[in-house]
């Protein structure tokens, strides 16, 4: 699904990302750990191919095709859709007209979003203009909304579990499972990249490998839940002197 080949990335004059050799295979989801400042927004971000990450070297395929020159827009219609860990507010555009934008574009079924509106409890909020004024819970369901109505084959996720309350979070992680397709076996056809800090996420949606970034640099790899485990008993400095 996702290839990534010695990528160096810079903000400005400042390189953030070195090196990075990564792949995610159809139907597999990998979760990246790492501290804050580590580069993990600016991988996401430049796989989605936003203006301000300068790709200095390597290349980005997506489904075999090099998309390292391609605009964010293009990446979306092929079929690789990002959930923010801050998604800004768009006044004057109002929730259910972005969720019927999309789903126009992506053939989703419409009544079954709308049941899943339900379920997420974002009803009251679809005529209310995108992400203003919603709790950091309510930005979440409502990105996993636009997610599903998108249709992705490849979903990047940047901390879906930050400014979700622990009754939500039951919510948001069997949504994001159900996103994945975990649900499915022979017949998954999504892959999925997450961040997460707190690893809550993983309670929900089975990761098949985990990643350690820092400084710009994954420095380990490993069994997702071990990677995690190991993180918690020993922080990151137990991923350095270990480093695979």
């Amino acid at each position: 699904m996702l290839e990534i080949v010695n990528l160096s990335v810079s903000i400005g004059d400042k390189q953030i990302l070195h090196g990075i050799n990564l792949n995610i295979p159809v139907g597999e989801t990998h979760a990246l750990f790492g501290p804050n400042g580590g580069g993990k927004t600016t991988l996401l971000g430049t796989i989605m191919g936003f203006p301000r990450y300068r790709i200095t070297e390597g290349r980005l395929f997506f489904r075999g095709q090099d998309i390292t020159d391609m605009p964010t827009d293009a990446r979306a219609r092929l079929g690789i859709g990002m959930s923010f860990q801050r998604p800004p507010a768009v006044r004057g555009v109002l929730t259910r007209d972005i969720l019927q934008a999309t789903v126009r574009q992506s053939g989703e079924d419409e009544r079954q979003l709308s049941e899943l509106a339900s379920k997420l409890n974002l009803d009251e909020l679809l005529d209310r203009e995108v992400n203003h004024g919603f709790s950091g819970g309510e930005i979440k369901r409502s990105e996993l909304l636009q997610l599903f109505a998108q249709a992705p084959r490849l979903v990047l996720l940047d901390e879906p579990e930050s400014g979700v309350d622990l009754v939500a979070m039951a919510l948001v992680g069997n949504v994001t499972n159900a996103l994945l397709q975990k649900d499915l076996r022979r017949t998954r056809s999504r892959s999925g990249l997450i961040i997460t800090h707190t690893g809550y996420i993983l309670d929900y949606v089975s990761a098949t490998k985990g990643y350690v970034l820092i400084e710009g640099r994954l420095i380990s790899e490993g069994n997702a839940l071990d990677v995690l485990d190991c993180i918690k008993r020993s922080g990151y400095e137990e991923c350095i002197s270990c480093r695979k």
